[in-house]
Parts: structure tokens; C-alpha cells; sequence
């Protein structure tokens, strides 16, 4: 497991990485990609729908 982990850590530090950590960002401040993200992380984890 610590191999995984090693490897996420070495993509994040590279430039692949930083650019995909600036587009996430980007979309987190969008509130409907936002809206989105949080209605997939209900469903995910089988929040209740009210």
C-alpha cells in the first residue's frame, strides 16, 4: 500500500499534477460543478435525499 501512496504523492509533485490540482480548484469554486460534486458524493455514500 505504501508503493500506491508513494506513486499519488510523486504524480501530485509533478507538473501533471500541479495542473490537475489547479483545474480541480478551478471547478470547486464553480457553485453548479460544486452543486454536482456534492450531489454524487451523497449518492456515493447513500445519503437520504430530502
Amino acid at each position: 500500500m505504501a508503493g500506491f501512496m508513494d506513486k499519488i504523492t510523486r504524480f501530485l509533485r509533478s507538473p501533471q499534477g500541479h495542473k490537475l490540482q489547479s483545474k480541480a480548484r478551478q471547478m470547486a469554486q464553480d457553485p453548479r460543478k460544486r452543486a454536482q460534486a456534492e450531489q454524487l458524493l451523497r449518492k456515493f455514500r447513500g445519503g437520504k435525499k430530502h
